[in-house]
């Protein structure tokens, strides 16, 4: 079973913070081989999604996201950060995690544009989400990507 949590950084308990750093760093600078500051300056303007899990009596994280307010980053709000831990990776989880995201960000952020900056191999899945590419595939850290844009009447 999936505990969710979904709270602005202010809110995020220290030992779960320290975990999603770890994954984020797991993930995306150690098994995507990317040198890129992960911790930049973003996280504390952001809501964060968490999917935990408890495996063996330990809370475990199983993915995580965060989401952008408008300006930020880009005009629209965003969403970014989207990880799946290896542990979980094949039991569903990304995309339950989307599944729990998009009305949150509904929510939040009801009349803006959601746009995302996606590997370009997962175009078809963010399109699931009302995600249409807008850009040409790019390369960024060695990684081809996509910008993808979501239009706020999208609702889920």
């Amino acid at each position: 079973m999936i505990e969710w949590q979904w709270l602005p950084f202010d809110d995020i308990p220290a030992r779960d913070w320290y975990e999603v750093l770890r994954q984020r760093q797991q993930v995306f600078i150690l098994e995507q081989t990317c040198l890129y500051p992960d911790i930049d300056g973003l996280d504390p303007h952001c809501h964060h999604l968490m999917a935990w899990r408890t495996v063996d009596g330990q809370r475990v994280l199983q993915a995580s996201l965060r989401v952008l307010p408008p300006g930020l980053k880009y005009d629209e709000m965003s969403i970014g950060r989207v990880l799946t831990t290896q542990a979980a990776r094949g039991t569903g989880i990304g995309r339950a995690l989307l599944d729990q995201a998009m009305p949150l960000v509904d929510a939040l952020y009801p009349r803006d544009a959601c746009r995302i900056g996606a590997q370009a191999h997962l175009e078809k899945f963010y399109g699931g989400y009302g995600f249409v590419t807008v850009t040409e595939p790019y390369d960024e850290d060695g990684i081809m990507h996509i910008d993808m844009l979501r239009p706020a009447s999208i609702t889920s």
